[in-house]
């Protein structure tokens, strides 16, 4: 018997390699969806879609922990804008989203695909569901998926998956265009 794991997943593209390893070693992931940071609403609902046709390719269970609510991803930023300090925030309430979806629904285990990017912070997001593990009395499961991560993409690739070009937030969308005036 296959045990059961809450995984939150950022989209289908880092889902790939995260729930071929999670099932190759014995777990049953259910697919966690919350990830308010994606703008604008067309790429979130491209993302989201994208998610559930993984999901229901792979025979897991989607989740929709959130819709799209723009002003209640500031509000997560907790009010006082740090640009510096963004990414954590939103990693922390992704997590905490997890956590408390997991702890209602009798999940016991719980991960994130966040771990195989080898473009977010990868301590951080470490730190952060450690810590929400503890205060909920969950375990998490870690493992480093950024070995994964080219392969994955190639996988998601040959699989026709929509293939985004940013992490998400609109922060990281300006990033793109400056990098890409830059070439």
């Amino acid at each position: 018997m296959k045990t059961k794991i809450l995984l939150h997943a950022c989209c289908a593209p880092c889902s790939v390699s995260v729930v071929e390893w999670l099932k190759g070693a014995g777990f049953e992931p259910s697919i966690f969806w919350f990830n308010p940071n994606i703008h604008p609403f067309t790429e979130f609902k491209m993302r989201k879609q994208t998610l559930e046709q993984f999901a229901k390719s792979q025979n897991l269970e989607f989740i929709n922990g959130g819709h799209y609510d723009f002003k209640k991803f500031l509000l997560l930023l907790n009010g006082e804008f740090k640009f510096k300090t963004r990414c954590q925030s939103c990693y922390a309430a992704r997590l905490r989203a997890t956590v408390e979806f997991a702890k209602k629904n009798s999940f016991k285990i719980f991960s994130t695909t966040l771990l195989i990017s080898p473009y977010q912070d990868h301590e951080q997001i470490v730190s952060l569901a450690e810590s929400f593990a503890n205060s909920f009395k969950l375990k998490f499961l870690y493992f480093d998926f950024r070995q994964f991560f080219r392969q994955g993409q190639q996988k998601a690739r040959e699989m026709g998956l929509y293939m985004q070009k940013y992490c998400g937030c609109v922060f990281s969308e300006e990033e793109r265009f400056k990098k890409s005036k830059t070439k």
